[in-house]
């Protein structure tokens, strides 16, 4: 098989599964570690894909809106890089925290998986995610107040002055999108308010944003990315943006795909 016809393999599974691995390029054609790096670089340079730690994903990210009435209880099926970052982001907490967790879903991943061996505190706008925090009996409970979407989330002009009160030690956060040249942003204008207040009220910012996310653009910016001390991502993150994040200041943390 021609380099080309490779190539344009290459992309017809891309297109079809989401993403590749270099082994699997390996694999599938016959080739060496440095030939199926090879080929992920030159389709890169020509706009066609991103590369990732383990291969590449597709070359447009886009951000992504969910039903008005979606939550996290609504999901069917847990990725795997989402429980990952959850996982990790988890092991930041200590005694005594004040911790903002966020309302999205990987947020109520976290919940579900807190430290019960020690006192804390955890601050959160999503009725879902107290609900769940209501069966740990080491955990302290903030609820955010304010007019309730259908979400099940507080986000206005009164849930931002109710955080700016607070002091939060670590803030977990996401949003639908993250990259190096535009920050933090997201789809609803109702939101950025509420996030800025959370993120001046706290000592260490931590981006929680999985591959989908990384490099994404959406609407309306939150801040700037070297806001966040710290980016929690996953094995499938494109590498040229996470340089320029880390270049900007910002710790980056990759979790591993557990094989």
């Amino acid at each position: 098989m021609f380099m080309e016809e490779r190539h344009q393999e290459i992309l017809k599974i891309l297109e079809k599964e989401g993403r590749i691995k270099a082994s699997e390029i390996q694999t599938r054609f016959n080739v060496g570690f440095d030939t199926a790096r090879r080929d992920l670089r030159i389709l890169e340079e020509k706009g066609l894909l991103k590369r990732t730690h383990g291969g590449a994903i597709p070359a447009l990210q886009r951000g992504y809106t969910t039903p008005p009435n979606y939550t996290p209880r609504d999901i069917t099926e847990i990725k795997d890089n989402y429980f990952a970052i959850a996982k990790k982001a988890i092991g930041y907490i200590k005694a005594n925290d004040v911790v903002f967790l966020t309302a999205a879903s990987v947020g109520y991943f976290m919940a579900k998986n807190l430290p019960q061996e020690f006192p804390f505190t955890v601050v959160t706008n999503s009725i879902i995610i107290a609900d769940e925090l209501r069966s740990y009996d080491n955990i302290t409970t903030i609820m955010v107040g304010g007019e309730l979407s259908q979400k099940g989330q507080c986000s206005d002009s009164f849930a931002a002055e109710f955080v700016k009160n607070i002091r939060f030690d670590i803030s977990f956060l996401t949003s639908a999108g993250f990259s190096a040249s535009f920050g933090m942003s997201i789809q609803k204008s109702k939101g950025v308010s509420f996030l800025q207040a959370v993120i001046g009220s706290s000592k260490c910012n931590m981006a929680l944003y999985p591959t989908e996310k990384i490099g994404v653009e959406s609407i309306l910016k939150v801040c700037s990315a070297d806001t966040f001390d710290k980016l929690i991502t996953d094995w499938d993150a494109p590498e040229d943006e996470l340089v320029k994040i880390e270049e900007l200041g910002v710790e980056v943390i990759v979790v591993k795909e557990k094989l």
